[in-house]
């Protein structure tokens, strides 16, 4: 069984796999004239296999007062059955349809959420469409649909746990093992990784493809066939390695999930990266030992009890191996009146990886005030005005102090660039700052003092110049460095460990201050 963390880490990719589909849906783009996109995901199911969610989204700058949302049914209701999977006010289930009346104030980025199972009586190709349609009184209404469909049942099942230790740079073999504890040969099989930033395949196999995004390492590979009561493990070339830039000491973890191969078409179709991005392996392939070598047919195979099909990983890094990130000040040029960009924020100087989000590690911030006699007009979406013990919109202009995020990976060599748009006002007031927040990830976000903390603030500052031109600030990897000062304590919600997930809900969160 998954632990909590870990579902809510593959959640999180579908969250984003969905707020990407919903941004390419053209259909209910035209049909809402550009003000509503409605997405729903599709599912692939087996008779007396386990229930799946079936999720309305929609996504709009503002919903209107008063929306009901309807669900036809009547193309699936012969071999599966729908329902609410949470009783809300307002709503009606009848035999062919759901609706449900909404007050637009009350509605999140999901409305609806529907459990879907497969019928006793279902047999195998059956498919059909729930229909979802949002209505509003004077406007033309919105529909989108979502595919449910009857695949072969398999049942899989992989080793619970796969744990290792060592320093950065640790290499151990991973010969992960899977049963196939069903009556039918799963079919072009396929092993999925989603690994913590910390945490790398240590080659690269010619039958897998690779990608680094939302700060995790993903890999799939093509494992072929696994026939009825095969016991295997991946073979010899099998490995997993501690990133050479790894916070040590620390954890770094990972998941590896085993789909059948129409689990693998449904769960793929709403990953939130193109395939074209993903980057195909050159090395041995990565076998599943004894080789299975059945002969293929066509039904489209879904997974009976998925519960069990994922491997949690685990990697203690050993040693002692931190970081330094130094500040970026800046001093730009202009005239009164003049509108000027400049460009502050940080730099990694290594040796360890920064802004992981993992527990225990550094995370930097940084705190941006404001030069007197500058009016900020722009700002980057990273930051927010400080507001008293809180903070305003990310984005919001016009405040004096800013607290600013960077939700990006940062190896040794790699810089946060904040880019500010100034009017300046006058040219003969006190110099603003920028000062550095470290912090790691925990019940109360505690502070954490990096490698070098001499280089932790440096001036922001204003001064004429000839011509009437405006300038940008200095070059980012040339810190204007100054005093250390005392670190603000930055107290915030507990963000998900990392991967896909924490990277949607950082960008999202909001964060105190503690005076």
């Amino acid at each position: 069984m998954l632990k909590h963390s870990t579902r809510r880490w593959l959640a999180g990719i579908g969250v984003a796999g969905a707020l990407v589909a919903a941004s390419a849906t053209p259909a209910s783009a035209e049909e809402s004239g550009g003000e509503v996109f409605l997405f729903a995901n599709s599912v692939l199911l087996a008779p007396g296999g386990a229930p799946k969610s079936v999720t309305l989204h929609a996504f709009t700058e503002a919903f209107p007062e008063d929306l009901t949302v309807t669900v036809d049914k009547s193309k699936v209701t012969g071999f599966a059955d729908v329902s609410l999977t949470d009783t809300l006010p307002g709503c009606t289930d009848t035999a062919s349809t759901i609706t449900c009346k909404f007050k637009g104030e009350d509605v999140i980025d999901y409305l609806l959420d529907l459990t879907v199972e497969a019928k006793d009586s279902a047999a195998a190709g059956d498919k059909g469409d729930l229909t979802f349609t949002l209505a509003t009184e004077g406007e033309e209404s919105v529909s989108t649909t979502a595919t449910v469909e009857i695949g072969e049942g398999i049942d899989l099942k992989a080793q619970e746990s796969f744990a290792f230790s060592g320093a950065p740079g640790t290499s151990a073999k991973s010969p992960l093992g899977v049963t196939n504890i069903g009556k039918t040969t799963a079919r072009d099989a396929v092993l999925f990784f989603a690994m913590t930033p910390g945490l790398v395949p240590a080659q690269r196999h010619s039958n897998c493809s690779y990608l680094f995004a939302f700060g995790t390492h993903f890999a799939r590979c093509g494992m072929g066939e696994i026939a009825p009561g095969a016991v295997l493990q991946l073979g010899g070339s099998a490995a997993l390695k501690i990133a050479d830039d790894a916070w040590a000491p620390g954890e770094q973890y990972g998941v590896a999930v085993w789909f059948g191969s129409g689990d693998w078409a449904e769960f793929v179709a709403e990953f939130p990266v193109p395939a074209e991005e993903w980057e195909k392996g050159s090395g041995s392939a990565l076998e599943l030992v004894p080789a299975v070598t059945s002969a293929a047919r066509g039904l489209k195979q879904v997974d009976t009890d998925p519960s069990n099909n994922a491997t949690e990983i685990s990697a203690t890094v050993k040693g002692y191996q931190r970081a330094d990130a130094a500040v970026t000040g800046a001093e730009v040029a202009g005239t009164v009146g003049r509108t000027v960009t400049a460009k502050v924020g940080f730099v990694n100087n290594g040796p360890a990886m920064i802004n992981a989000y993992m527990p225990g590690e550094q995370t930097t911030a940084a705190q941006v005030t404001i030069p007197a006699g500058a009016t900020v007009v722009a700002v980057p979406e990273q930051c927010a005005p400080v507001k008293g013990d809180d903070i305003g919109g990310f984005g919001e202009p016009g405040g004096r102090v800013y607290f600013c995020e960077w939700f990006d990976l940062l190896r040794k060599g790699d810089a946060a660039v904040l880019e500010f748009g100034l009017r300046i006002d006058k040219l003969s007031g006190a110099a603003g700052s920028v000062e550095l927040l470290h912090f790691s990830l925990g019940e109360d976000d505690s502070p954490v003092a990096d490698l070098n903390p001499k280089n932790d603030v440096a001036p922001f500052a204003l001064k004429g110049a000839s011509g009437g031109g405006g300038g940008d600030g200095d070059d980012p990897t040339l810190p204007i460095t100054g005093d250390s000062t005392t670190l603000v304590t930055v107290v915030g919600g507990l963000l998900l460990l990392a991967g896909a997930a924490g990277y949607v809900v950082a960008r999202r969160r909001r964060t105190r201050f503690v005076a």
